[in-house]
């Protein structure tokens, strides 16, 4: 038995602010710019100041990539354009600056972290602060064994828990979240399909590197074969994780709702990122509010997961490398919703001068003042 209790999440994570968001469009009905006519934007800054519980919205100041990582045993059966237990290869290029989410976040001046769960590689041939939270090395083949035993799932979640306990405590304001794995858009279609009660080959997609039509059908048996042993788990999440998951989307499961206890936005990436809220919503359902579906990487299983929650994605554009980086191109958008929605002049200033309209900037300050005591009576 897990001394976990996931149900204390429910009670824990709150929704944000519905008063401040109302605010926040109150404060954009106001604006020079009728509300409506910067589509989204005004979307994501309403939820973005509803997340801080500011008005007007605070700028995205320290942002921060999170990636996951972890090898899937399921790789082993050719699911994958890459040879099994080699996501230690891609951490190294992501850290050595040569991926492309590596370049985006070096132009966009955005740190990257890695947080190595379960690579199969000797942890010594990586920096200690990417393998602290290792949980094993590489994950259970999920088609005939578990990829974890109930112990290393809760070891994994906790992990999870802890890293978004440190981000939130650093100061990172915003997270941009995904995964580095071989496999995972696997564990990742059987955790979608078994949650969303659909066929293997609804789910199945192609992967970060377009696989061919004889791995896609290797990829689509194994899910299907792997989904035979997790419905009879679907009613204990951590269960479900240890059965079919793996040890990073079992960290990536427990960062996603300790994020939202702590009301850290999070903006998700791919179908990994997908699968991992799915689950998050199963166990608390108030979470998604905190997170930001980034774009539709073209995955059906992303889809199906982010229909389940009603995230829809911000953008759509190709990209299915994963690693975050499509999440990443999302932060400019978030940015300038964020820098629209605290700038924009009010309607009422068009018609007035310099002068005046910088006077009525003042006027909210004045009012902010504490009333000046009346003299004492004689």
């Amino acid at each position: 038995m897990s001394s976990l209790n996931l149900d204390d999440f429910t009670d824990l994570i709150e929704r944000p602010d519905s008063a401040v968001r109302r605010d926040a469009e109150a404060h954009r009905e106001s604006r020079i710019v009728p509300p409506g006519s910067l589509g989204r934007l005004d979307e994501l800054g309403e939820w973005l100041a509803a997340a801080q519980s500011a008005v007007p919205v605070r700028p995205v100041e320290r942002p921060r990539v999170v990636l996951f990582a972890g090898d899937h045993g399921i790789a082993g059966l050719g699911v994958s354009a890459r040879p099994a237990g080699t996501a230690d290869r891609l951490v190294r290029e992501v850290l050595e600056g040569g991926r492309p989410v590596s370049v985006l976040a070096r132009r966009m001046g955005v740190p990257v972290r890695v947080v190595d769960m379960a690579l199969d590689c000797d942890p010594a041939s990586l920096p200690e602060d990417v393998v602290r939270h290792r949980v094993r090395r590489g994950s259970g083949r999920i088609d005939i064994e578990d990829a974890l035993t109930l112990q290393e799932a809760e070891a994994a979640f906790r992990a999870g828990v802890a890293v978004a306990d440190e981000e939130a405590d650093s100061g990172t304001d915003l997270v941009v979240l995904g995964d580095i794995s071989v496999g995972g858009t696997t564990a990742a279609g059987v955790l979608v399909a078994a949650l969303c009660g659909t066929d293997a080959s609804v789910v199945t997609g192609r992967g970060g590197q377009a696989i061919d039509d004889l791995a896609w059908m290797r990829k689509c048996a194994a899910i299907r074969d792997a989904l035979r042993r997790a419905r009879p788990v679907l009613g204990d999440q951590l269960q479900l994780l240890a059965t079919v998951g793996g040890a990073d989307l079992t960290a990536m499961t427990g960062f996603l709702l300790q994020a939202a206890v702590r009301k850290l936005p999070v903006v998700l990436d791919g179908v990994v990122t997908a699968a991992c809220a799915l689950v998050g919503q199963r166990i608390a359902f108030r979470a998604p509010d905190w997170w930001l579906a980034a774009h539709d990487s073209g995955e059906p299983g992303q889809a199906k997961a982010l229909d389940r929650m009603a995230l829809e994605p911000l953008m759509s554009h190709g990209v299915r490398v994963g690693e975050a980086t499509g999440a990443l191109l999302a932060l400019p958008l978030v940015r300038a919703a964020a820098a629209l929605a605290a700038e924009l002049p009010a309607a009422a200033d068009e018609a007035k001068g310099p002068e005046e309209a910088e006077a009525s900037k003042e006027e909210p300050k004045a009012a902010e003042r504490a009333p000046e005591e009346e003299p004492e009576k004689a």
